[in-house]
């Protein structure tokens, strides 16, 4: 999934003052470098690029599932992009097909951070500033046996990406940044998780979440104004909160509830947390726990609806739940060797949750066991 945004979101990712372009390309614009004017003649194309010329298909992992074939010839292989830096690039999306998929004049991501499928990742990295391409991929190096959402693609597909490259810059250096413009630039990352997110891309969704996450965690309080660190307080919970609920999607319940755990630190009240909390325990058959949690959450708001039937629901759940367990265990007292089968396997899953929770523990910390989860 491509981590794509509107142009208004796409500009925010340079809300902090940045080094100067370090690439940038157009039809009528000659190729920079760090202040230097690159000539990019003909002779220079053929001592620098190492690929094959015009319309011949490179491939690039040399098992015949990623090619590249260069429609347009931009700069060498001096001007390629950098692992860490903000590629803007312009991309036609087709199925093998040529079925249109998905269309972006400008669309920014930045190369090696898992922002986008391996195909293009890697493609990029071989292209030369000003540079257009048809990159066909196998669905092992773009969406697997997941497909896509938004926009749709099925199962496996194999893609055909037309991909021009217009700009590369260096990404914003935290240690140079004010703690304003970490706010803003933690902001930006977060809303493109949320549209990550609503696109079912929740695995990348995570990614953007745990990026504003990082940044906020450079923000030394000592630094920043009352309402700064209000501000700062509020980005945290929703990007706990939203990295949750893409867990949620992925059905990674003890990541989710971590997520949660970590709101409720900062803000013990926070009601969205209390309610997913009880959902989650509830998931994981903890129904007592679970409905102790909403009732806590009805506690604050005593006639939010939502709460209040997810409740009622949870404790109907709870005794049906009660009413199997107990069916269970008269079964097993008249077979001793279930019981002690039984047994064994709960003595294992005790162990196996001990050590998930010393684990977490070690890490020293739920937010940042949090982000590096994501980043795994």
């Amino acid at each position: 999934v491509y981590a794509n945004g509107s142009t208004k979101l796409d500009q925010r990712l340079l809300v902090a003052p940045v080094p100067p372009v370090v690439y940038q390309s157009s039809d009528s614009v000659p190729v920079m470098k760090s202040g230097n004017e690159i000539v990019m003649d003909q002779s220079m194309r053929r001592e620098t690029d190492l690929q094959p010329p015009a319309d011949e298909w490179f491939d690039i992992f040399s098992n015949g599932l990623l090619k590249k074939k260069v429609l347009q010839p931009g700069g060498g292989t001096d001007s390629w992009p950098q692992v860490g830096q903000i590629v803007k690039i312009s991309l036609i999306t087709r199925l093998l097909d040529g079925t249109l998929v998905e269309e972006l004049p400008e669309f920014w991501f930045t190369l090696g951070n898992k922002e986008v499928i391996l195909a293009l990742d890697v493609a990029v990295r071989l292209m030369g500033m000003g540079e257009k391409a048809l990159i066909q991929t196998d669905g092992i190096y773009a969406y697997g046996l997941s497909g896509n959402l938004y926009p749709e693609i099925p199962s496996m597909a194999n893609l055909s990406l037309e991909v021009k490259l217009l700009k590369a810059i260096d990404a914003p250096d935290l240690k140079l940044l004010s703690p304003t413009e970490k706010i803003a630039l933690a902001t930006c990352r977060k809303e493109q998780g949320n549209v990550q997110y609503r696109r079912g891309a929740y695995d990348y969704a995570i990614q953007k979440y745990a990026a504003a996450m990082e940044i906020t965690q450079s923000i030394s309080e000592d630094d920043i104004s009352s309402e700064e660190e209000n501000k700062l307080m509020e980005l945290k919970v929703k990007c706990l909160n939203n990295m949750a609920a893409s867990m949620m999607k992925l059905e990674q319940y003890d990541a989710a509830l971590t997520c949660y755990s970590a709101v409720l630190i900062y803000q013990p009240e926070n009601v969205k947390a209390l309610f997913h909390t009880g959902k989650v325990l509830a998931l994981q058959d903890k129904y007592s726990e679970a409905i102790q949690t909403l009732r806590k959450a009805l506690e604050l708001e005593p006639h939010n609806k939502t709460v209040q039937d997810e409740l009622s629901t949870m404790m109907k759940k709870h005794r049906e739940h009660e009413a199997a367990q107990q069916a269970m265990d008269e079964k097993m007292l008249e077979n001793p060797s279930s019981t002690h089968k039984h047994q064994a396997k709960s003595a294992w899953g005790l162990s196996w949750k001990w050590l998930l929770g010393a684990t977490v523990v070690a890490i020293g910390g739920i937010a940042l066991s949090v982000a590096i989860y994501a980043r795994k």
